[in-house]
């Protein structure tokens, strides 16, 4: 890895890692999300810090050079973030169809109550009379 990977490595997790810091004191950000986040951005440090973890890993797993190492671990920990925060999308989806369903249904009900004793109010003046 060359030297201006490493600083960008570096750099760039500092960075982040201050943002996410950040939107966590304006809650602006879940806690569960925040720790992902933290921990990734420590591993990018980590990459950044100690080159000769990826250099490691390379020869290990067979890549050509440390950067595409670097490379293929960062779309997998992140495909595996997108896959995660789309399963939590559909069950979150699931969860509001249901509550609009019971949101309309105790509407209707609500209403029909309201037409029901606006008919007994007029039957019980027309009794009256």
């Amino acid at each position: 890895m060359t030297d201006l990977l490493h600083i960008v490595l570096i750099v760039a997790s500092f960075a982040t890692f201050i943002y996410v810091v950040l939107k966590i004191r304006k809650a602006q950000f879940q806690i569960a999300d925040a720790i992902f986040w933290v921990f990734f951005f420590l591993f990018l440090f980590t990459l950044g810090a100690f080159p000769q973890i990826g250099s490691f890993f390379s020869r290990l797993f067979g890549f050509d050079a440390p950067v595409n190492f670097i490379l293929v671990a960062i779309i997998f920990v992140l495909l595996i973030k997108v896959f995660l925060q789309s399963f939590q999308i559909s069950q979150l989806d699931s969860k509001i169809r249901t509550l609009s369903q019971r949101i309309a249904l105790d509407q209707h009900e609500a209403q029909q109550h309201t037409a029901e004793t606006r008919l007994e109010v007029k039957e019980n003046e027309a009794e009256n009379r």
